[in-house]
């Protein structure tokens, strides 16, 4: 992905007052006076509104507009500066990207948001109230959707060539209310009031096929072909969004698509009455990209899921067709420009679609065209649980899509003879590494498919990475170990240190200078402060005015009251039996029930908060929010505890809301049941932001651990052989829950133990990834 040559540095907001005219332009100008003009100007002539009725929604409108303004040039420039140089581009496709807000993320990366803080005071705006108006794009469940948001990011900042492809959807991850204790669902409509930050290319759309079936057929030449002869088609159009880099001029695009009808009104069948059938094909086209993870414990949801995924896949693989076209580049050269990274195992249909087009479309031979789909696709494996590696049944998938099964049957043919020659007789390693599932109702493997198609294979944590290749993915390490590697995960500073906690961000420019921020390694340099006084008592500030901040979104939500002087107990991420939230909760009723019985027990006070997401057909995990809440409801309104314990749920746990819980933790809960997170990303937010962790040894807690030290990580696990008696004792203290003795569930911190009552209230992680 080398560029050639780095692109010049944007020019910061400060070195704007003596660039010259240009920063005075409405369009480009970083000044305040700029910046303030451009938004008038938006005001009258993009958001149409009177000064009369104009409201804050107005003015966060014509603010990201103005914002979008200054990043349009470089994007035009990047894209040009790419095609020029005949970069090769990475193309990340991922079924979700959880992008988080824009307006506060591209003010951090273009150097300007004191310019823009200013100009809107001297309209009478305040910034922040104006931010806390954008809609979130829920395109993501989670951790795989921000981590495809953060890597655009970086990738942006690295000024390395890159475009994001996925889906966009109408309506995003649902918003979560909290009803008598018990998780409900709503309607995220994200594109109520439209979205600034996208432009729409109606220009750029591919077709997509679906069901019906193939037939053989002889070329002009005499060769043997295959045609897909196909049921529905749809219509996949471009909607772009720009990702601008930190103090670079670079700015990439991530792509999504949208379904439509190819045809989207039957002027036949309205003229005749039939109003229905008029719109019908408009109303089924559109339903593929309407909402995010649809239901799928019914098989028309399944269905639709693949349909999906296929979508966005096709349309993304054409579309890189589409540019080597005009670049004039012959389709033998595909891997040389594109380099495809499968986000898990939902695009992974990408290596049976890239053969189709390859063979099917373009004419190559098979051993051409699978040599260059090997080169081209990588394959980011997410997880060791068996029920997330995805597999369709045969006759849905057949029904589907047709010709790639025909595709895949070939694949897989191929492939065993190639497990068969380096593994004689071993029929049984044969039938664990083929792509069909044999046993019961028969099934695609997406996973395999994926891993034998892809010519990098890669964990996100190295914990997972062995366990990977030890467990899930162990008979193909054995084929192929020079595939394998490790790519931890990780999270980007400017969203979740330099936006969601600026006061940090001020304390470790003044101590560290502004370079940090591209560069966390210099962090490393806060080992010398954390003797220094004034260094931590600022820090001391910084931390509790976060805490008064959280404190209050927490009243206004929940109507909780929490002491910003209190210790806060934080874990927020997706609710899974695995990531064991009930364990947590099992520890606060422990708490509960000592303090009950002993009244003068020395322990901090602590407020527990809790917050994430339930999939809306996982009851159990519904449960243990409804556990949460009802521990709460008992443990807040108990006055023998509740001045030195509470417990809340915060609802509706997204990326606008971490940017508040984030920088006001004192302890991370890390608590996943070992050798079932893969890498985990939230736990770097926390330790990014000065927390300490509780944790398991499990994912990317232990590279966090090596590198900010034992003494900034608490262990929860039964203590290694090798450690020595004396440094368990100063870490852990193992005790049995009550009542589960049977269980043999231990529980290895306890309150007294890691946090005296002499413990320092300012924490300072000797380093921080």
């Amino acid at each position: 992905m080398n560029s050639k040559a780095p692109l010049k540095k944007a020019k910061t907001a400060a070195s704007a007052t003596t660039s010259g005219p240009a920063d005075s332009d409405v369009r480009t100008g970083l000044q305040a006076a700029a910046l303030k003009q451009a938004v008038i100007d938006h005001l009258r002539y993009s958001v149409g509104h009177p000064a009369a009725i104009t409201g804050p929604r107005d003015y966060y409108r014509a603010l990201a507009l103005t914002v979008r303004d200054r990043m349009q040039q470089r994007w035009m420039n990047t894209h040009q500066n790419y095609f020029d140089r005949n970069s090769k581009i990475a193309c990340y496709l991922s079924a979700e990207f959880l992008m988080g807000p824009h307006l506060g993320n591209n003010l951090v990366n273009l150097n300007i948001e004191q310019e823009a803080r200013t100009a809107l005071a001297e309209l009478g705006q305040d910034l922040d109230f104006i931010m806390a108006c954008e809609e979130e794009p829920g395109l993501g469940n989670g951790g795989l959707g921000r981590l495809a948001a953060c890597y655009l990011d970086s990738l942006a900042t690295l000024q390395r060539p890159a475009i994001g492809y996925g889906i966009r959807y109408e309506f995003g991850i649902f918003d979560q209310a909290i009803h008598d204790g018990w998780q409900t669902e709503k309607t995220d409509k994200w594109l109520r009031y439209g979205n600034p930050w996208e432009i729409a290319k109606p220009e750029v759309f591919h077709y997509v096929q679906w069901g019906g079936h193939s037939e053989p057929y002889t070329d002009e030449t005499g060769r043997w072909r295959v045609r897909w002869v196909p049921w529905r088609v749809v219509k996949g159009t471009a909607y772009d969004t720009p990702i601008q880099g930190y103090g670079v001029d670079t700015c990439n695009t991530l792509r999504l698509w949208s379904a439509e009808a190819v045809e989207s009104f039957d002027f036949q069948a309205f003229n005749t009455g039939d109003y229905y059938q008029a719109v019908e094909e408009k109303m089924v086209s559109e339903t593929v990209t309407k909402v995010l993870y649809p239901n799928d414990e019914p098989a028309i949801g399944k269905r639709l899921r693949l349909a999906q995924q296929f979508f966005f896949v096709s349309c993304s693989l054409q579309d890189m067709l589409r540019i080597l076209d005009l670049a004039n580049v012959p389709v033998e050269r595909f891997a040389e420009r594109f380099a495809v990274q499968l986000n898990d195992t939902h695009p992974s249909i990408g290596v049976a679609e890239l053969m189709r087009l390859l063979v099917d479309e373009r004419q190559l031979d098979w051993d051409t065209a699978w040599t260059i789909t090997v080169q081209t696709f990588g394959y980011t494996n997410h997880t060791l649980l068996p029920e997330a590696l995805e597999t369709w049944a045969l006759p849905m998938f057949q029904g589907l899509l047709p010709r790639h099964l025909e595709i895949i049957y070939e694949i897989n043919r191929r492939f065993l003879d190639e497990v068969r020659i380096r593994f004689p007789g071993d029929e049984a390693r044969v039938t664990r590494m083929s792509l069909i599932d044999e046993e019961g109702d028969k099934r695609v493997r997406m996973a395999h498919l994926a891993t034998v198609g892809s010519h990098a294979v890669n964990g996100v944590a190295a914990l997972h990475s062995d366990l990977l290749k030890a467990s899930v993915l162990k008979d193909f390490y054995a084929l192929w170990p020079e595939r394998f590697s490790n790519k931890t995960n990780g999270v980007t500073p400017r969203r979740f240190l330099a936006l969601a906690n600026p006061g940090l961000r001020g304390l470790l420019n003044s101590t560290l200078g502004g370079e940090w921020l591209a560069d966390l390694g210099q962090l490393r340099q806060l080992e010398a402060k954390t003797g220094n006084a004034t260094f931590r008592r600022k820090w001391r500030t910084i931390k509790e005015a976060n805490k008064k901040r959280l404190a209050e979104y927490v009243r206004a939500t929940t109507g909780i009251e929490l002491d910003p002087g209190w210790l806060f107990d934080i874990q927020v991420k997706r609710i899974h039996e695995y990531k064991r939230q009930h364990l947590n909760v099992l520890h606060i009723v422990t708490l509960y029930r000592r303090l009950k019985e002993n009244p003068q027990l020395a322990v901090p006070p602590r407020a527990f908060i809790f917050g994430g997401k339930a999939a809306p057909g996982y009851f159990m995990a519904k449960r243990i929010i409804k556990l949460i809440n009802a521990v709460a409801e008992t443990v807040n309104a108990d006055p023998d505890v509740n001045t030195r314990m509470k417990v809340a749920f915060v609802p509706n746990f997204n990326v606008q809301s971490a940017h508040l819980i984030y920088p006001a933790a004192d302890l991370s809960e890390q608590i996943s049941t070992a050798g079932k997170e893969a890498s985990g990303t939230g736990n770097m937010k926390f330790m990014l932001n000065g927390a300490l962790t509780i944790g398991t040894l499990d994912g990317a807690n232990v590279e966090m651990r090596e590198e900010a030290g034992a003494e900034n990580f608490f262990c929860l696990a039964l203590p290694p052989r090798r450690w020595s008696a004396s440094s368990v004792k100063a870490i852990t203290r193992v005790i049995m829950l009550p009542g589960t003795e049977s269980c043999v569930q231990y529980w290895s911190l306890s309150a007294a133990v890691i946090f005296p009552t002499a413990m320092p209230r300012c924490f300072v992680p000797l380093s921080i990834i």
